[in-house]
């Protein structure tokens, strides 16, 4: 996706980054034609990232995902220059974050971007208020402004009762919305969460994404968001990149990846993936003008949002943002949509299928 420059929040470009003890010398040597496996194995450099550049647009969940090594995790500590690349240049909202002096890193880090952990990264010592509060204190703010700020965000992550609990006293997903608290009570404008679920059990997991998509309605922060996890990117991402040995593979819309693969290692990530949750109706919806449906569901709503809908009506409108009908659907056409791409449709189909018939 090309963003204008007023849309961009982060723009990250060309970067590259290489381990090693003289970065310089091999990065000349990659662009000179030598592989990354000759690289390694003839002067011990390890490329983390290759030339990958990205648009993140203001108020977008934008995952970044791959396997293992992939380079993800490696790139979303770039931003917040946690790590300093080889070569390129990142931008967030204009200003060049390779060109801030210490001072103006540490207010940058302080004021504009937050970061959330795949271990928490709780201080073990302080209670569950502190902890997300402790962001504001190192920014300056008095005890009773910042106290009442992070008792807000504690209760909207439905940890209310917990303030004086020590990390120890709580259970892995309890600990995760701690560490999501803290970032979002520092009202920055961008927050990176680097596989920040990764470590919870499937249903906490799941319950998390949830929250973090119906806080993302009513906030409209701008999240890059890393995983190894593709329905995970499928359930919470605006746009999706996919990185494969630091590089770019395909960066799109979710349901562009699943359904157009650029290449056989993406057709490989999403072989098993449930398409039902990949397509938005606005992909697959009637637009000729309709009676007013008597239930309807925002454009961007996924086929298995939609679906169960179906056992009570045979039509199932569609909105703008605006709360505006533009269009409808039904079963048939959900479901076809859905066997033209390879897909099964999934348990929650069921009623729909008998409804259609």
């Amino acid at each position: 996706m090309t963003t204008s420059p007023a849309e961009r929040a982060i723009h990250i470009e060309g970067v590259t980054k290489i381990f090693g003890p003289a970065p310089q010398q091999a990065l000349a040597a990659l662009r000179g034609g030598m592989s990354k496996t000759e690289l390694q194995t003839e002067t011990g450099h390890v490329v983390g990232l290759d030339d990958v550049s990205l648009d993140v647009a203001k108020g977008q969940i934008h995952v970044v995902m791959g396997l293992s090594g992939s380079g993800k995790s490696t790139l979303i500590r770039h931003v917040n220059r946690l790590i300093e690349p080889t070569a390129g240049a990142i931008r967030v909202y204009g200003s060049n974050v390779l060109e801030m002096s210490r001072e103006q890193l540490r207010a940058f880090r302080r004021t504009r971007v937050a970061m959330v952990f795949q271990k928490f990264g709780l201080l073990p010592h302080r209670s569950v208020l502190d902890n997300v509060g402790y962001g504001l204190e190192v920014r300056g703010v008095r005890r009773v402004e910042r106290e009442a700020e992070a008792r807000k965000w504690i209760e909207i992550v439905g940890l209310a009762g917990y303030e004086s609990a020590l990390p120890r006293q709580l259970s892995g997903g309890q600990q995760q919305r701690v560490g999501l608290a803290r970032a979002l009570a520092l009202d920055t404008d961008i927050i990176l969460m680097d596989e920040a679920f990764s470590a919870l059990d499937p249903l906490i997991r799941s319950g998390m994404q949830d929250q973090l998509v119906s806080l993302q309605k009513t906030l409209s922060k701008t999240i890059l968001f890393i995983t190894h996890d593709f329905d995970e990117a499928l359930k919470i991402g605006d746009r999706v990149a996919v990185l494969k040995d630091g590089a770019v593979q395909q960066e799109g819309r979710p349901e562009d990846i699943v359904l157009n693969p650029a290449n056989e290692h993406i057709e490989e990530f999403v072989r098993d993936v449930n398409k039902a949750r990949a397509i938005r109706v606005r992909t697959i919806m009637e637009t000729a003008p309709a009676e007013p449906c008597s239930i309807a569901v925002p454009a961007d709503a996924r086929c298995e949002d939609v679906l169960p809908l179906f056992a009570e009506h045979q039509w199932v409108g569609v909105l703008d943002a605006a709360g505006q009908q533009i269009g409808r659907v039904t079963a048939r056409r959900v479901i076809g949509a859905l066997a033209r791409h390879g897909a099964r449709p999934p348990a929650a189909a069921e009623p729909a299928l008998e409804a259609a018939q």
